[in-house]
């Protein structure tokens, strides 16, 4: 699939129908993530998946109210993660840009906007959300103290696909000179 028409078509999805989704899919989504640029090549995005029925429904309880609905049919559920202290840091610890701790972050959503594009190439859609009970996420995953949380991703085969939403003209967002 082009590039272009893969960003231009590609939406959050808030139902799915029931279908299922391969562990060597699952791998190629991970693929996809892990070819994303990140500092210095440090690659500290991690994902935790819930594939079997039992894991997706654990992940389902870790969900607000209204995303537990638009999640409950999803194929997985992808918990992306970052191993702290490391993009955007110096050898001594030090997070050395102006954006603090944020750089680690930006490499993260570059990790999962690969996923996201991949999944929409391979036919599946996927929901970025953001909020989640953390410590339960923790807990099912056993996930350590030294990798943050980033974000929980819904991924399946789309029931509805909505309208693209708005967006700005290039010219209200863009400054050259």
């Amino acid at each position: 699939m082009e590039l272009t028409k893969c960003i231009n078509e590609r939406r959050s999805i808030r139902k799915y129908k029931k279908a299922e989704i391969t562990k060597e899919e699952i791998e190629e989504l991970i693929k996809a993530a892990q070819m994303a640029p990140s500092w210095k090549n440090s690659q500290t995005a991690r994902f935790y998946v819930a594939h079997s029925q039992e894991y997706k429904e654990k992940m389902i309880d870790a969900l607000p109210s209204f995303n537990k609905e638009r999640a409950k049919d999803a194929s997985c559920i992808i918990v992306s993660a970052i191993v702290k202290g490391i993009s955007g840091y110096n050898a001594e610890g030090e997070a050395i840009t102006h954006l603090g701790n944020g750089f680690e972050c930006f490499d993260n959503g570059l990790a999962v906007e690969n996923l996201c594009l991949k999944a929409y190439e391979m036919g599946y859609g996927t929901l970025i959300m953001g909020l989640y009970k953390e410590n339960v996420i923790r807990e099912i995953f056993e996930i350590p103290e030294n990798i943050a949380i980033a974000t929980v991703i819904a991924v399946g085969k789309a029931d509805v696909c909505p309208d693209a939403p708005q967006r700005n003209e290039a010219c209200e967002v863009l400054t050259i000179k």
